[in-house]
């Protein structure tokens, strides 16, 4: 999200997109990452066989969910997305009991995934369609393998993921504003972009490679760390 931001030359949280909620967390997750030193996760994305297969299964569920959106297919996204629910999430009851999704909500007390023509454009979320997709294609299910869900990030992403996939009419909400709401369409091609691109990058091994993107990507956001650390929490 971070470089497709950079690459865009777009600051989120001064865009009435990405204000609130779901939102907040995503900006929050991007800044946490990118205000670190690139050494502390490219030994961790190109040392490790397993992080390689899952960065590029989720470079792929990227492209294929975007090809599906573009293809106007109304019943493809509809249907792979609640195979991917099925798949990771399983007894769906049992995870609703287990989550509190209150602490997204928006500050009007709408879910930030609600669809409403009064409301800010809703955004697809495609790294989080992407990133369930990807889980449910590489048979991961977070909760049983915990060793996947031992840091805070991916915990907070999990959390997100977890709080539009449990409810079917959230979901449903995504899979509408993907298909019909172009909002964000230009900012989805740039995530396309730019997650083949780190996927391209990791597999290639080449840890120059990886601090160049990186470090392009937190320069841009390196001035702005501390306005968006005192606006975050306004959000």
């Amino acid at each position: 999200m971070g470089t497709a931001w950079a690459h865009a030359a777009l600051y989120p949280w001064e865009h009435g997109y990405y204000v609130g909620g779901i939102e907040t967390v995503k900006v929050d997750l991007m800044l946490r990452v990118f205000s670190n030193k690139w050494h502390v996760y490219a030994g961790l994305a190109i040392l490790n066989p397993f992080a390689c297969v899952q960065i590029g299964q989720f470079a792929q569920s990227v492209t294929d969910i975007f090809k599906l959106v573009l293809a106007a297919d109304k019943e493809g996204p509809r249907t792979r997305m609640y195979d991917a629910r099925q798949r990771v999430f399983g007894d769906i009851d049992a995870y609703k009991q287990a989550t509190s999704p209150s602490q997204f909500d928006s500050r009007d007390g709408t879910p930030s995934g609600y669809y409403s023509p009064e409301r800010t454009p809703v955004n697809s979320h495609l790294s989080l369609l992407a990133v369930v997709d990807s889980w449910a294609h590489l048979n991961i299910q977070p909760t049983v393998h915990l060793e996947l869900a031992a840091t805070p990030i991916f915990r907070m992403w999990f959390g997100v993921a977890g709080y539009l996939f449990l409810f079917k009419e959230r979901l449903g909400n995504l899979i509408h504003a993907a298909l019909h709401d172009t909002s964000h369409r230009y900012d989805d091609v740039e995530f396309v972009v730019a997650s083949r691109g780190w996927s391209q990058c990791v597999l290639s091994g080449s840890f120059d490679l990886y601090r160049k993107g990186f470090e392009e990507t937190a320069d841009f956001f390196k001035p702005r760390f501390e306005e968006a650390n005192k606006v975050g929490p306004k959000c």
